[in-house]
């Protein structure tokens, strides 16, 4: 009988040791998880950081600074496409086409639905004039419902819309632009000229004034203005903006065309 007890007090601690060897280990697995887990969450905010610190010294016109982060953010992985878009616009700055041109389509190609880059390769081909190509890429940029820079795109939808002789749908695109962000110029001052062009006077006035009411002023909606007043009569305004686009803007394009066209 003293022999079984025996024998069950061992086969009892025997049991405890072992649930204590496998819950160290239970307890050991857990930390070495959660501190793998925790260096991947650091490894992903340093990533974040220095592609948006490079993104923000691209948009200042700092190359140094932004290839510095750059390189750290390759160094954190090599095959980030937010990085590969950043890099595609600093070769952009630098002036390197192709080098730009290859790096946006990597990015396009290694992330679904990237509508960032898709903008952004947008403006890269209107501004080597390859429009058809160009308003591609808007449009992919402007349907995407959840971009926040949506407005931005369809008015670059727009203006490419109008590089190509698309009326119709750069005024859809406008309109649309105007009334998702109730706050951007750009819209209105399209609109205006639009209406202008097909005699809508009216609207186009309108158009105007919202854009001069969001703080805008250019040499472009001077000019407009002008020709405005001169149509409804009103010299006193005209001149008003005769004098602003004299002072202010006196080698423009636009008031050489005033002097050519309208004195």
């Amino acid at each position: 009988m003293q022999m079984n007890n025996l024998k069950r007090l061992l086969k009892l601690t025997l049991m405890s040791v072992v649930a204590v060897v496998i819950l160290a280990g239970c307890v050991s697995d857990n930390k070495s998880g959660t501190g793998k887990a925790t260096r991947q969450i650091d490894k992903s905010k340093s990533l974040e950081l220095h592609i948006k610190l490079a993104q923000g010294y691209i948009d200042k016109g700092n190359r140094e600074s932004a290839r510095h982060h750059l390189r750290k953010a390759s160094e954190i992985d090599k095959n980030s496409a937010d990085a590969m878009e950043a890099m595609a616009r600093l070769y952009q700055l630098e002036g390197e086409p192709a080098l730009a041109e290859e790096t946006f389509k990597k990015a396009i190609k290694r992330k679904k639905n990237f509508t960032l880059a898709n903008n952004n390769y947008g403006v890269f081909l209107f501004g080597a004039k390859r429009y058809e190509e160009a308003l591609i890429q808007f449009e992919l940029a402007a349907s995407d419902l959840d971009y926040d820079g949506r407005a931005s795109a369809l008015v670059n939808v727009g203006r490419t819309a109008l590089s190509l002789g698309k009326t119709e749908r750069a005024k859809a695109a406008f309109e649309h632009a105007a009334v998702l962000d109730r706050g951007i110029a750009d819209p209105h001052i399209e609109l205006a000229d639009l209406s202008f062009q097909k005699q809508e006077y009216a609207e186009a006035k309108k158009n105007l004034d919202r854009y001069q009411a969001l703080g805008q002023q250019s040499a472009r909606a001077l000019l407009l203005g002008i020709r405005l007043e001169r149509v409804f009569g009103n010299k006193d305004k005209e001149a008003s903006y005769l004098l602003v686009l004299k002072n202010r803007f006196p080698y423009s394009r636009e008031y050489l065309e005033y002097k050519q066209t309208m004195m």
